[in-house]
């Protein structure tokens, strides 16, 4: 964060919900009802097979929240890992959605201030949401959903869509779509609303269009001056796509969702450490440790494979590699100077 600052440049916190599942589980303590985004995938209908259940599928688990700090430039790498919650709906600790997400963001604005761009998607779209964000003078850059409503400039009080139906763009450019890994053809416009809750807030309504994609509504309070403003604000809503990677790397390298412990303090210790050690991993994703980097993946992960090779910072292998080293090579604890302190010694294999 101090380099980004330093660089003069903005960071921004990125803000998503997931859940942690274990559909199998009733017995362990204060598991909650959490709609399962696994068994969606699942009950995708395919062609020539019966037709699945319809409907959300819930089954027991904790519901998760995380927020992570990337640079505004997509060279500002890698992420730091800023917050990582989870919450039950159920039992002598039950909460709600919108309380966590208010005291983790209470929290946050505490020790950043307007310093940071803070980037939702359309789960914080409401109402009170956007009462939080103004009471606290943040900046934010919110997708918001293309029919709730809004108070465009002639005070007429309309859905979003319905706002910036029949306006063309204002400037049209080729992107990189780095979910499909594909160049796209986009086009940005900008126009200044209110919410009818709050009218007294100065709010931009950013549209950023595709060819062959659905359209982005990104509701902002930063000021936008000219087309560049707009397309900073669409970068920055891209760039959500990094906590979308956090969740793979977490749920499938680090296999977060397999502890099977009885007890909430026991679990909860358990999944604290898993993020420590996520964390960790992060700081080895930084470019003054690329040689040792590349040395790791190249003797413990080695890989030919044109993804493998090309993959701009191979997150599993540096996890694979790093526990292939340490099983090697174990690291050997001492103690310095009187304090008891961790000193990792790594021989020559």
């Amino acid at each position: 964060m101090n380099a980004w600052k330093n660089a003069g440049l903005d960071a921004l916190a990125i803000w998503d919900e997931s859940v942690w599942e274990k559909p199998e589980s009733f017995a362990p303590e204060e598991y909650g009802p959490v709609r399962s985004s696994k068994a969606a995938r699942l009950t995708h209908i395919k062609k020539g097979y019966y037709t699945p259940p319809r409907g959300p599928i819930f089954v027991p688990g904790l519901h998760w929240l995380a927020v992570i700090l990337v640079g505004d430039d997509h060279q500002c790498d890698p992420p730091e890992l800023a917050a990582m919650h989870w919450w039950t709906s159920r039992g002598p600790r039950a909460s709600f959605k919108r309380d966590e997400q208010g005291k983790l963001l209470l929290q946050l604005a505490a020790q950043w201030g307007r310093w940071v761009l803070h980037v939702f998607d359309q789960g914080f779209a409401s109402s009170f949401w956007l009462g939080l964000l103004f009471a606290f003078t943040l900046r934010f850059v919110l997708r918001w959903k293309k029919e709730y409503q809004l108070v465009d400039a002639q005070g007429n009080r309309r859905a979003a869509w319905k706002i910036a139906r029949g306006k063309r763009g204002w400037q049209e450019r080729t992107v990189w779509d780095c979910r499909r890994h594909v160049w796209v053809t986009a086009s940005i416009l900008a126009l200044p609303v209110h919410h009818p809750d709050h009218p007294e807030q100065a709010l931009w309504l950013v549209i950023a269009r595709r060819k062959g994609g659905l359209p982005w509504y990104l509701l902002t309070n930063e000021p936008i001056t000219c087309v560049e403003d707009a397309w900073g604000i669409m970068f920055a809503y891209a760039r959500r796509w990094q906590i979308e990677l956090t969740w793979r790397e977490n749920k499938s390298e680090l296999a977060l969702q397999s502890p099977r412990l009885w007890h909430w303090e026991p679990r909860e210790k358990l999944l604290l450490l898993a993020t420590l050690a996520y964390a960790f991993l992060l700081t080895l994703l930084d470019p003054c440790y690329e040689p040792l980097r590349r040395w790791m993946v190249r003797r413990y992960c080695h890989r030919t494979g044109r993804h493998s090779r090309q993959a701009h910072a191979p997150f599993a292998r540096m996890r694979m590699a790093l526990s292939r080293l340490w099983q090697q090579v174990p690291p050997r604890w001492e103690r310095l100077a009187g304090r008891r302190r961790a000193v990792v010694t790594v021989m020559p294999a």
